[in-house]
């Protein structure tokens, strides 16, 4: 089965910024394809762009959350850290949604899933992942299917 083009462009990019000697960005780029493999290796299947995707978006995710318990216990410098591979990161995820479109998705999906309240956030929501799956934060996400479902 032929790489992922996500997964080439990850290893494009490895091969950069070891030329470049660019430290941050090619430990992040390392770490990410290591999580690749690790998936790939566990459930010994190849891993589709889909899936690539999910995994940048956990380690985003991830840093993300780091980012804030660094900032509250005041250790700037590792928050800034995560910060700076959360930007490495990023280069590979699709563009962001904007709001308006996000508010447009979810008012379609709400229609076509003929959701009528809270019950039927679940069938919202999955309805809705695959198609902003790392364009826009999940937490976000969830927040505006409640306020729209409640609405």
């Amino acid at each position: 089965m032929a790489e992922s083009s996500l997964k080439e462009q990850l290893g494009s990019a490895v091969k950069d910024a070891m030329r470049s000697k660019d430290k941050l960005r090619l430990t992040t780029l390392r770490m990410a394809q290591s999580a690749i493999k690790q998936i790939e290796i566990d459930e010994r299947r190849e891993l589709s762009d889909e899936d690539v995707l999910k995994v940048l978006d956990k380690m985003l995710k991830q840093r993300r959350d780091a980012a804030a318990q660094y900032d509250d216990a005041g250790r700037e410098e590792l928050g800034d850290q995560e910060r700076a591979e959360m930007v490495v990161l990023e280069e590979f995820m699709p563009a962001a949604l904007t709001e308006d479109d996000l508010d447009s998705l979810i008012r379609m999906t709400i229609s076509a899933t003929d959701a009528k309240g809270m019950p039927d956030m679940g069938r919202v929501m999955n309805e809705l992942k695959p198609q902003v799956l790392g364009r826009v934060d999940m937490g976000h996400l969830s927040k505006k299917v409640k306020a729209a479902l409640a609405g």
